[in-house]
């Protein structure tokens, strides 16, 4: 099974909700799209939606619409394993650390986080964390980023995507 990964699009609806080319065209066949928060506008899970079905919590910026439909946290199961979905905000610790330990002591094989807008990549006592950064707001990162993972026999892999720009 092949997941798109996206977090921190950060697109309002004061403006045309367009993401980038590159993006679309890398989450071109994929079977789902995870989205681990701050979307800002419900729009952008349309606009995903017309790719593939979209699971995704909500972030610390995202409004009550986003936060009623999505949540803040969960589960999500794919072809047989357990993702823990969250964006990672709060105090106190990494942004990888808040998201490995949301989900301690639950059967999770891999945990999608965002937040930070830094891609990351790290096999933690068996799980998986991983952080698409984002695909629109790359903040100090050289380039925007999302990610794809892959599922095959029940065996979970990452890997990020770079571009430099989008109009």
């Amino acid at each position: 099974m092949k997941i798109g990964v996206v977090s921190d699009t950060h697109l309002s609806d004061r403006r045309e909700i367009r993401l980038p080319q590159e993006l679309l065209g890398g989450l071109s066949g994929v079977e789902l799209i995870l989205h681990a928060g701050d979307w800002i506008s419900p729009r952008v899970a349309e606009e995903l939606e017309k790719l593939a079905p979209v699971e995704g919590i909500a972030g610390n910026n995202d409004g009550m619409d986003i936060v009623s439909r999505f949540g803040y946290k969960k589960i999500v199961e794919a072809a047989g394993v357990r993702i823990g979905l969250i964006h990672g905000d709060g105090y106190g610790k990494t942004t990888e650390r808040r998201a490995f330990d949301a989900f301690e002591g639950q059967d999770v094989q891999a945990i999608v986080f965002g937040h930070s807008h830094i891609p990351y990549l790290e096999r933690k006592a068996g799980i998986l964390l991983f952080n698409p950064g984002s695909p629109t707001d790359k903040r100090r990162q050289l380039l925007y980023s999302y990610g794809i993972m892959e599922i095959r026999e029940g065996e979970i892999t990452a890997v990020h995507h770079y571009y430099a720009s989008w109009d």
